[in-house]
């Protein structure tokens, strides 16, 4: 329950978790709290238990992590005045009326069902024979692997028409929140019941109302980002992670939990299934496949009749281009635009171009803050690090040599726009990125021009590859395949690899064929070999073999320890000092954990400050688990601890 507690000329909101008898803190030395804010506890009991969960599992203090779990506005002290009482009770009416309007009401007549092929059949089944299963029988992890286009959708519509038929509850976790609109829309109009989206978007006001109509049960579906995995729901019946391989899932902050990892949990815990799905699935998912932790369903057609699109690898070596886009590329897009078609381009880089640097002299546009080059944003007349957010006005000559001949090396989707516009000209061209995205309702904007036709070209980064379905695009072109094949993180061709399979299929998602055009400068890379041979299922296979054989997950347990200071040797003593502790600590487990570093990050220097890393290595979760128990309460007194800034990433999804 909530309390409003005194700290120092403050008054903030305490959380009272329980009672004890006794206090090791003297008498005099106490304060009492000044009021009781809830007269019943704000967190059930089942959520609670969840994030202590959580707490012990990352590591994390559990104060922070159920500070997490409240929605803003219960972090907050309430006034105690009996007007603002009645106004803050007259705003959440409003806003909770608001998550029902129009769309979504419980009297609306939903859309009927279309038929399920035999596939989707078979993995609706599965799941309800678990939704339906009473008790302990209930938990089942079920990974949806279906091609893009496949209808995984339909299958968790029907299991939600399930879960409701019931009277309990659903918790559908999407990526992002560009996704969400969407699947709201979808939803609402099939089940005619109340959904609830919830998203750090909302207004604060917005999102107590739907956490409190997903506490007290008035929401049948709540559709929500990777914090919504910490919702109390009164009648939980089904949990459902779409695009279960996404890095959003990953918080990169704070308390660094996996969404999709805690909702396995929770489902565990309640004895209710969990439907993970993916085109691509996380190569863990895989894994736990293969040792029968999850059932896999699988769904290896596109839904409706729609067939796979032709795949072509375009070798850029020696080849001209304009604006980096081929020949061969560009006689595509004007054929499949003179049909009726569109055409999506894709480019993870946002920005004009992304070096700027003087022909005359060598100099190269650097941040002052970070180990980058700064990116040209040549519409807004600006330089900016996409690291630490650093601007400054482009300059018309070199500021070292004072020469004009400036040029800039490589492009991005700004670029990219601009040139598209030149080459097919009076051809509406929508461009979907971070940049193009900012305003709210602008990414919908697009969306909708896209769907409309009043775009016939797309351009833009991974925003364009998730989850969105555009019928009418017939060719998809991969302006950039390389960036995945050589990165320092052993994650990174995956991450490629299911980029690529995701982008590729926004193409013929109708009754129209589709063909994906793959640009590389490495057509032999026997990684992009395999992905295009076997597709991702014989990507996975072989690149499960090598995370095997090198000892990495899911085959092994990571934890990073990251340190950052203003000095690099701050941060190297108490990384050193670390490691010095955890060594002193090992005792029989000392064959089966290792320890790397410390060492500078990938990137070194961000923000003004200098960043290193010490990686623990063990052979499993159980014996990181021991060691990181033992050795992460004494890591605030040890040296250095005090002048870095440092934290634990259990599990970590990325080494930068």
């Amino acid at each position: 329950m909530r309390l409003e507690v005194a700290l120092g000329r403050r008054r903030v909101v305490g959380l009272l978790l329980g009672f004890a008898s006794a206090s090791a803190v003297p008498a005099d030395k106490l304060k009492r709290a000044l009021r009781v804010l809830d007269a019943t506890p704000e967190v059930p009991l089942e959520v609670l238990e969840l994030a202590e969960w959580a707490a012990g599992y990352y590591h994390h203090p559990l104060g922070e992590v159920l500070a997490g779990v409240l929605p803003v506005a219960l972090r907050q002290v309430p006034k105690e005045s009996a007007r603002s009482t009645s106004a803050r009770a007259r705003a959440e009416d409003a806003a909770h009326a608001a998550l029902f309007e129009g769309a979504g009401a419980r009297n609306a007549a939903p859309e009927p069902s279309p038929p399920l092929n035999d596939a989707q059949r078979a993995a609706v089944d599965a799941v309800c024979a678990a939704i339906d299963a009473a008790g302990k029988d209930g938990f089942g992890a079920f990974l949806l692997e279906g091609v893009t286009g496949s209808g995984k959708t339909e299958v968790y519509l029907n299991a939600v028409e399930r879960v409701l038929a019931r009277g309990e509850q659903a918790l559908v976790l999407v990526p992002e929140i560009a996704l969400t609109p969407q699947l709201v829309g979808r939803f609402r109009a099939r089940l005619g019941t109340g959904v609830v989206a919830l998203h750090s978007g909302l207004a604060a006001g917005e999102r107590l109302a739907g956490w409190r109509a997903a506490r007290d049960g008035r929401a049948g579906v709540v559709l929500g980002t990777r914090s919504a995995v910490f919702v109390p729901l009164a009648r939980l019946g089904l949990i459902v992670v779409d695009e279960e391989h996404d890095l959003s899932y990953k918080q990169q902050d704070g308390l660094r939990y996996h969404a999709r990892d805690l909702a396995v949990v929770r489902a565990q815990r309640n004895h209710r299934p969990v439907l993970l799905g993916s085109a691509t699935p996380a190569l863990e998912s895989l894994a736990n496949v293969a040792t029968k932790r999850y059932a896999r369903l699988e769904l290896p057609e596109r839904a409706g009749g729609a067939v796979h699109p032709t795949l072509e690898v375009i070798d850029l070596r020696g080849r001209r281009t304009i604006e980096g886009l081929s020949d061969r590329l560009l006689e595509r897009m004007r054929v499949q635009l003179d049909a009726g078609g569109q055409a999506l381009l894709f480019l993870n880089r946002r920005g004009y171009a992304p070096r700027l640097t003087c022909h005359a002299c060598g100099w190269f546009a650097d941040c002052q803050r970070c180990d980058a080059k700064l990116v040209v944003h040549r519409r807004q007349g600006e330089l900016r690090c996409h690291h630490c957010g650093a601007q400054q006005q482009l300059p018309s000559q070199c500021p070292d040599c004072a020469s004009d001949e400036l040029r800039l090396i490589g492009r991005g989707t700004e670029r990219l726009d601009d040139a598209l516009r030149d080459l097919f000209p009076g051809v509406g061209v929508a461009r979907v990125d971070r940049d193009t995205t900012r305003k709210r309702g602008a990414l919908d904007a697009l969306l909708d021009d896209a769907r409309s036709e009043r775009a016939r070209i797309l351009v833009g980064t991974q925003m364009l590859a998730k989850g969105h379905d555009f019928p009418l695009v017939t060719l998809v072109g991969i302006v950039e395949a390389d960036g995945g094949l050589f990165g320092a993180d052993f994650r990174a061709p995956e991450r490629m690899a299911q980029l690529i399979t995701q982008v590729a299929g926004r193409a013929g998602r109708a009754t129209r064929p589709g063909e994906v055009l793959i640009q590389t400068r490495h057509p032999d890379h026997p990684l992009l070999a395999q992905l295009l041979a076997r597709g991702y299922p014989g990507f996975a296979e072989v690149a499960l073999e090598e995370r095997r054989a090198a000892g990495l997950p899911p085959f092994a347990a990571l934890a990073l320890l990251r340190a950052e200071a203003v000095a690099p040797e701050v941060a190297q003593e108490f990384l050193a000092a670390a490691r010095a502790a955890a060594e002193a600590l090992l005792g029989p487990e000392r064959a089966t954990v290792e320890l790397s570093g410390p060492a500078p990050a990938p990137m070194e220097r961000r923000a003004g400050r200098h960043r290193a890393q010490l990686l623990i290595r063990a052979d499993g979760r159980m014996r990181l688990q021991s060691l990181l128990a033992r050795w992460v309460p004494g890591l605030p007194a040890l040296p250095g601890a005090r002048k870095a800034r440092w934290a634990l990433d259990v599990d970590p999804q990325e080494l930068l």
